[in-house]
């Protein structure tokens, strides 16, 4: 479970510095020019993320299960994931209905596939992963909704055909996901269960 956290520090620390420590972020952006601040905060990105997989992967064959979640939380957690997956797409297609409306569609995105699986998975393992992308996401929510306001951000008329790009590609990703793409990534198969 060390490397899991060591993983979850890494790779959420360096994506909350907006959310807790925007000067520290300037500062350095200042200090070291954008390129290198990018090509630092991705290095670093990548590890944390290597490691929260790698950390995942040991920690769940030695857990504590905290709970059993009834069946029902599987298929809604399958449901959860339609939105997750189209909300992740509306990232791409940024004037789509979806993105305007929710103007931060990724976080949003992380925030409902974290609690999906929250509901539907009971180790400690689960609970540290999920719970922390759940409260890093509703955190950077927070804070990207009052930082819009703060500057009066101005979001693009939404079209339809950007609605459609993300609503087909959204859709896309979750059936390869639910096709055997979890399976073959995580070792687990949603609708199997």
């Amino acid at each position: 479970m060390v490397i899991l956290v060591l993983g979850l520090v890494i790779f959420l620390g360096l994506h909350s510095t907006r959310v807790f420590a925007e000067s520290l972020r300037a500062n350095a952006i200042a200090r070291l020019g954008e390129g290198a601040w990018k090509g630092t905060y991705s290095l670093l990105s990548i590890i944390g993320f290597f490691l929260i997989v790698l950390g995942f992967a040991q920690a769940r064959w030695n857990v504590v299960e905290l709970w059993t979640p009834p069946a029902w939380t599987r298929q809604t957690t399958i449901l959860l994931m339609l939105f997750s997956a189209i909300l992740m797409a509306a990232y791409i297609f940024k004037k789509s209905h979806i993105a305007v409306a929710a103007h931060h569609p990724m976080l949003w995105s992380v925030a409902i596939w974290a609690a999906g699986h929250l509901l539907s998975n009971g180790s400690s393992a689960d609970l540290v992963l999920f719970g922390a992308f759940f409260v890093w996401a509703v955190a950077d929510l927070r804070s990207s909704y009052a930082r819009d306001q703060r500057n009066a951000v101005a979001y693009p008329a939404p079209n339809w055909g950007a609605t459609f790009g993300a609503v087909l590609l959204g859709v896309f990703i979750w059936i390869v996901l639910l096709g055997g793409l979890h399976l073959w990534l995580f070792g687990v198969a949603p609708m199997a269960m």
